[in-house]
């Protein structure tokens, strides 16, 4: 009896069970809990062998695992001329809910649907726990396999939580007993398109040696990979290794990566980065589990060349992902990050405008949280005649959509720039604050003073020191500004200034002409005080007095950062006497983007019509209403209550903190 049943299973065995098809069907789609047929018609038998030594082994011209219920996809996997292995463990274990392990698969053609539900159901859980939701950001482990050959293969996979959208063909030769020395054409190539997070993807991607993305030993085995991908409007090849190709696990290689700002980059992994110009970065990538650590050798965006070394972790912490690290560069130019407070590439906003309007992208402030130390050898300012910063220190920390800039310190014309910048992003509108100093900062390094007479002196020279506390609140930087509130403060020491730009300011003919003849020089500036005041946008100066032993210089007004007009009156004193002077204040009107400066026409009216009506009794005469005498007594009062500002500024040297806006609209936590 033993030797027939032996020889009875060795006959079965080798025809291939044909009477088992049916019931084999039946009991692999109850262990799955998925329909599970091998013919394509349910009423045509099915054409299959099967071999139970060792496991289940179905060779058939059609093999087919059904889609979850709830699925509208046709089927989860389909194989044709296909030739399957599962192991009774493995059948066992995936009956109740753990990834579905096979053995070995072989098929001309492969065709799968893989999909996740936005409650987080998925079509690659099986048996008892099919409908257990996965909502992990990094889905449970999908189907593995020991060996998987596939001619001609396609791929759909949906899913709703991580907003992928991808068709794929591919091909493959893998599995533990092919290698590339093996089998040149063992391997991956893939080519897929779709949407991800709703933005256009295209991916080629190619693999070399085994694949241990469906191999049982996938954490011990590292492959060769290739890919080039588009994602949006960015652009990343790599070239390295990987122990999964599809979730990129001990990852490491060089990578190149190019896109028309930094934000495209950013979008697709939820990373708040800036929008910026067209950029192009290369260097080493590395991640370990869901850890990703870059080292960034070489970014160029426009004309600055920038460094760093960054780690990611996607993973929600108390608040958000993180990203920490240190940037570098030898140069920056502020125009490259234009994009980034709001000024759009190459253009300006709105014609006829200065101040960037182009609305910040708050949500993306609360998308992540960041700590990096910056360290940029030479910010350029973006103006021809201002010298950049060089260095410029800062320390960046983005938190539950707050981004401040501590511990602030940059250098520029021999003296130092400190202090704190904040934006305040969890609400509708920003809330942007700032506390700053600055000093020993000498006007003829920082201002480029070029003079067309050789060795003429600087127009103006000294040590220029002062304080900031503003705050504004709004949308855009134009928005902030136009609400800006606070104060702005500054002395000016051991100073010089232009004697010619002196007597041209206070319109002296007579000094003018004289200086112009003997060349200009150096007047030096006895006392100087600025103190502005800011309100809804609107600076206006309380004090703003130039003193020389010549004369001294008021002026006044408002200069309106919401509306971007002008209104300032320029008054010069004098303290000497000239037989020939206009004078008469000054008016700077207009808008940032077309000012204009003009005289004070009822005074200067008066004066020139007196000179007419008296010329008409003398040519002589006409002189009378142009000579100025002076007044002594006007510029003594006026030096000392410049004196007097100077020293009560110089003992109260901070400024109070601005009034805190009204919140318009309720917090976003």
């Amino acid at each position: 009896m033993l030797v027939a049943l032996v020889a009875g299973v060795g006959v079965c065995e080798l025809m291939g069970w044909p009477f088992l098809a049916a019931p084999m069907q039946r009991w692999i789609g109850r262990t799955l809990a998925r329909p599970v047929m091998f013919s394509e018609s349910p009423a045509a038998p099915p054409k299959v062998a099967i071999h139970l030594l060792g496991g289940v082994e179905i060779s058939a011209p059609y093999i087919m695992i059904g889609a979850p219920a709830w699925s509208s996809a046709p089927y989860t996997l389909l194989a044709r001329d296909a030739r399957i292995t599962l192991g009774y463990l493995d059948l066992w274990r995936a009956g109740r809910g753990e990834p579905l392990r096979i053995r070995a698969l072989r098929a001309a053609q492969l065709d799968g649907h893989i999909e996740r539900l936005a409650d987080g159901r998925a079509s690659w859980k099986f048996g008892a726990k099919a409908d257990t939701p996965d909502t992990a950001e990094s889905p449970s482990r999908m189907p593995a396999f020991g060996l998987l050959q596939v001619d001609a293969g396609s791929m759909v996979y949906r899913d709703a939580l991580t907003a992928v959208d991808l068709d794929a063909r591919f091909s493959l030769v893998d599995g533990a007993a092919h290698s590339a020395a093996a089998e040149p054409g063992a391997g991956l190539q893939m080519l897929a398109g779709g949407t991800y997070r709703k933005l256009p993807v295209k991916i080629e991607l190619r693999t070399t040696g085994v694949l241990p993305v469906v191999a049982e030993d996938a954490a011990a085995m590292a492959l060769p990979v290739t890919l080039d991908a588009r994602v949006g409007g960015a652009r990343l090849t790599f070239n390295g290794t990987a122990t999964e190709a599809l979730n990129f696990t001990a990852l490491k290689g060089r990578f190149s990566v190019q896109g028309p700002s930094l934000a495209a980059v950013g979008d697709p992994l939820h990373l708040t980065l800036p929008t910026t110009g067209p950029f192009r970065a290369e260097g080493l990538v590395a991640k370990q589990g869901a850890v990703w650590n870059v080292v960034a050798e070489q970014v160029s965006i426009g004309a600055s060349r920038l460094a760093g070394a960054f780690t990611f972790d996607p993973r929600p912490r108390p608040r958000q992902p993180m990203l920490a690290g240190r940037l570098s560069g030898s140069k920056l130019q502020l125009a490259d990050l234009g994009p980034a407070v709001g000024a759009p590439v190459g253009a300006k906003a709105t014609p006829g405008r200065v101040l960037p309007d182009r609305p910040f992208d708050l949500p993306a402030l609360r998308a992540m949280d960041a700590n990096v130390l910056i360290d940029i050898a030479d910010l350029d300012l973006g103006s021809g005649f201002l010298e950049p910063l060089k260095p410029l220190r800062t320390h960046l920390v983005l938190a539950d959509g707050v981004l401040t800039l501590r511990e602030l310190d940059a250098r520029t014309g021999q003296g130092q720039l400190g202090g704190t910048v904040q934006l305040d992003g969890r609400d509708a509108q920003a809330l942007w604050t700032a506390d700053l100093r600055w000093a020993g900062i000498r006007l003829e390094s920082w201002i480029h003073q070029k003079r067309a007479a050789d060795g003429a002196p600087p127009f103006v020279t000294g040590s220029l020191n002062g304080q900031a506390r503003v705050a504004g609140q709004g949308k855009s930087t134009a928005a902030i500004l136009g609400s800006l509130r606070g104060g702005v403060r500054m002395q000016l020491v051991d100073a010089t200034i232009s004697h010619l730009a002196v007597e041209a300011a206070g319109l002296d003919i007579a000094e003018g002409l004289g200086v112009l003849i003997k060349g200009d020089d150096a007047l030096p500036v006895q006392c100087t005080v600025v103190d502005l005041v800011a309100e809804q946008g609107v600076l206006r100066p309380r004090v703003l007095v130039l003193d020389t032993r010549n004369s001294t210089l008021w002026i006044d007004g408002s200069l309106s950062l919401a509306s971007e007009a002008m209104d300032l009156r320029v008054v010069v004193t004098p303290k000497d006497f000239s037989p020939l002077a206009l004078r008469t204040p000054l008016h700077v009107r207009g808008t940032f983007s077309d000012p204009s400066i003009s005289l004070d026409k009822g005074r200067l009216g008066a004066r020139l019509g007196a000179s007419a009506l008296l010329a008409l009794v003398n040519p002589l005469a006409a002189l009378i209403p142009l000579v100025d005498v002076g007044s002594g007594a006007d510029a003594k009062r006026g030096a000392d209550a410049c004196r007097a500002l100077s020293n009560r500024i110089a003992a109260t040297p901070v400024l109070p903190a601005p009034a805190p806006a009204k919140r318009l609209v309720a917090r976003n936590r």
